[in-house]
Formats: C-alpha cells, structure tokens, sequence
C-alpha cells in the first residue's frame, strides 16, 4: 500500500512553522509525526501540501492510497483501523479527517463517493502551534514506548547521577559527564552521539536527538525536546526546538517552539506568564488577529531561520516569522513578521537574496547541501508574507 500524509486546514493554524514544511515534517515528542507514521507502517510516505511545498516534498500516487492527516500521530489501535480500510472509505472522528482510500484518480480532490467510517479510537494530534509544547510530554512518553520497546539502553556512566533509571534511555554513542537525570517525572531519551555536558540537570520528559548538545551547567525542566544536531544551554522548560537550531548561552526558553535554523543570542529570555496571570493570546495567521490560546503558560513561537542578538527580551506570546532578525533593548513586539531585521526601534526589510546567503552558510558548516528548491522555498515565503510586514 502506498501512504501519503497530506495537509488540511489547521496547516494555516500552525503558521509560521508550516511555511517551510507540510505539518507531518513538525517535530513532536522525539520523533516528526512523519517519522512516527514511518516506523508504525514500516515504510516510507510522500506528501499531499501546498504546491509551492511540493517541489521539495513532492507527492508520490500509485493506483490505490491512503491518505493520512498530517496532524495525527499514530497509535497501535489507529493503524489497525486504518489498514482495514477499502476502497473509497475514510476513517473519521466528527468533522476530521483521519484516513481516506483513494485510487490516484480522486487523491487530488480527495472526495467522491466516499463512505465514512466513524472511529471511537483515541489519538494525539496538534491543531495549533501551542499544543505542540503543550501536549509534548505526552508525545514524548509515546514516542519512548515505540522507540525502545524490546532494546536495552547503553549505561549511564558511574560519574553521572540517573533517579528511576528504568526511565533512562541512552543510544549508543551518547557521551554524558557529570550530570543528573531525573527520570521520576516522565522518560528521559538521550539520543546517538548527542552530548551532555558538566553539571546539567535535566528531569523529565525530556528528548534529546541525535547530534544534539547540552551544555555545562544547563536546567532543562520536564515537557522539553531538543532536535537533532541543536545546541542548548541556560534554562528551558517545556519546549520544542526542531533541529539545527541553537540557545547555546544562559537566559529562560519557556513553553515555547523554535523551527530549524534559528539562533538566540546568550542571554535572551521568554517571558511566558502574563503578570496578570491571564490567559495568552497569541498571533493567529488565519484570523490576522490575536487570539485566546487557553493557555496560562505560553512564550516564543519562532520560524524558520529566525534569529535574535543578545539580550534580547519576547514578550509573553511572541511569534516570530521566518527569516528575521531581531535585536535591541526593551521587550519586543508580540508580532513580528518574516523577513524584517531590526527591534523596538523599528525594522527593515531582509532581502531574500540576502537571507539565501546566510543559510547557504549555516547548511555548509553542518555539511549539508542547500538546494534550489531551499532557495526558492525562501523566496516563496517571503512573497506569501508580503502583507504581514506592512503591519
């Protein structure tokens, strides 16, 4: 069976993370929810996006499909479900789409005469931007389970401090010194060759991939996921970073999501608790308004390629776009559009072209390659955020 994860409507929700990626490629728990499907259905998978995101993530159709939301995480009950599908039927829950079998015909429109299967199973899934910290821990304890069921975890060496070690998992390759790991609160998932340095502490549930650093001295607090080949250091607590993306310097990461690329100069700070103690609003890009999230806790919420100076202070619920460069004393602005460079005292444009030079850099020091389809995907966005910058 070929499968393919496709976007709906909550991929305008969880803007600005989704203007480089379709939704399946977010990084939630340890593991990307495409990575999840992958693993669950032990093969690989295509997506169903926006087209100007197809020519890096293009669809790949055979004669019979099924199609998957992009936004649900698999579980061992809702594979089964899915797999039991026939032709022209959808596997749903309410108003979503979980599943559809489609001939290549009616995979674009993804309708016809569809009979639908009503599910009672229960399932994780992200429809805005906040529940990806928020609902992290679960997804990280889902993500341990499938991970290390049946594999036994390398040891933690004897200068280390490891509390419920039943819930500490090392691959091989880790290098951890001095530290303590503090499993009684949710698992601890140390990935390959990723480092922990001098006098960290870090409780639980926690995620840690492959590459990644922590450094001396760091505080990470449980809910937290440090993606592949990033740098951390100073204090987090319940955050998502997605990979190549550093906060190597001291200052508070809270309840926050930090795309790939991105940089926080040494000491920059979240502030994710209103004084007031209300709920947070934050950016909504469909809505071009504010909105209620629900949520008491909620701090950065940063795209792609993204950066900031050091010092530099978010106001609580902050997003920032892609491809922008933030610096300046004073709390900034709770909006901040892609491509703009400058702070408090005002911004200007960032130049594609220019923003296409700096990655090109970053992707060369990782030895990665930076394509033409990196190159014009930057180039799209920053004509789909020609209006926000005008704000």
């Amino acid at each position: 069976m070929n499968y393919i994860l496709f976007d709906e409507s909550r991929r305008n929700n969880l803007l600005p993370l989704t203007f480089l990626r379709p939704v399946a490629e977010i990084r939630f728990g340890i593991l990307t929810i495409r990575e999840k499907w992958e693993r669950y259905l032990n093969c690989k998978t295509s997506s169903l996006t926006e087209t100007y995101l197809s020519r890096k993530f293009p669809v790949v159709k055979e004669k019979d499909n099924i199609i998957i939301n992009g936004a649900i995480c698999p579980n061992p009950l809702l594979v089964e479900e899915i797999n039991k599908l026939e032709p022209a039927q959808a596997l749903i829950k309410g108003d979503t789409v979980i599943a559809m079998y489609l001939s290549d015909k009616d995979i674009e429109k993804q309708s016809g005469a569809i009979s639908e299967i009503e599910t009672e199973v229960e399932y994780l899934d992200i429809t805005n931007t906040w529940d990806i910290f928020a609902k992290n821990p679960k997804a990280i304890e889902a993500d341990f389970k499938l991970i290390t069921k049946g594999r036994k975890s390398a040891p933690l060496p004897d200068h280390c401090i490891g509390i419920a070690p039943e819930n500490i998992f090392i691959e091989p390759g880790a290098e951890l010194y001095a530290c303590t790991l503090n499993g009684s609160f949710g698992p601890i998932y140390i990935g390959k060759d990723a480092i922990v340095m001098e006098g960290s502490h870090i409780r639980g549930p926690f995620a840690l991939c492959e590459h990644a650093q922590i450094k001396m001295g760091a505080k990470i607090y449980g809910g937290t996921t440090i993606g592949p080949y990033s740098k951390v250091g100073g204090e987090v607590n319940n955050s998502v970073i997605f990979g190549y993306s550093n906060k190597a310097h001291d200052g508070f990461l809270g309840h926050s999501v930090i795309a790939e690329w991105c940089n926080l100069g040494a000491d920059t700070n979240t502030s994710n608790l209103k004084n007031t103690y209300d709920q947070v609003k934050l950016w909504s890009y469909p809505e071009e308004s504010f909105v209620d999230t629900g949520e008491l806790f909620c701090g950065l919420i940063m795209g792609d390629h993204s950066k900031c100076g050091i010092n530099t202070m978010f106001n609580t619920g902050t997003v920032v776009g892609v491809s922008s460069n933030i610096f300046g004393s004073g709390f900034q602005r709770n909006f901040i559009s892609s491509f703009l460079w400058g702070g408090v005292s005002g911004f200007s444009t960032f130049l594609p072209k220019k923003a296409i030079e700096i990655a090109r850099g970053m992707y060369k020091r990782r030895d990665l390659a930076f394509t033409d389809d990196d190159a014009r995907l930057i180039e799209d966005v920053y004509s789909l955020t020609h209006s926000y910058r005008r704000m």
